[in-house]
């Protein structure tokens, strides 16, 4: 049984929230079949379903090592910051260059 620990990104819904937290998932233990009477796919590993949160990544190493549990951590890709001087507030500065309009 291997697991990943890593941190989720966020989804397009959290604009300006950032993810705080760990998530320890249990990799595939066997290929998903498709159902041949409805087209469905399924498994028969329930491992799958199972996804458990953790406030500090130490607390999810430490949980699975207690368990018994192989596990790869995998660091988040961070982002440069993207902010332009005046980016935004230049819209309605009063010494703008340029005179905005629609």
């Amino acid at each position: 049984m291997r697991a990943r620990i890593y941190q989720p990104s966020r989804n397009a819904m959290q604009s300006g929230a950032r993810t705080r937290g760990w998530v320890l998932d249990f990799e595939p233990a066997e290929k998903r079949e498709i159902d041949p009477l409805m087209g469905w796919t399924s498994s028969a590993d329930t491992q799958r379903q199972v996804r458990l949160r953790f406030e500090t990544r130490e607390q999810a190493e430490a949980y699975a090592r207690e368990n018994g549990i192989t596990y790869v951590v995998q660091e988040a890709n961070r982002r440069a910051v993207n902010v332009r001087p005046r980016g935004y507030g230049e819209n309605f500065a009063p010494d703008r260059r340029v005179p905005w309009t629609h």
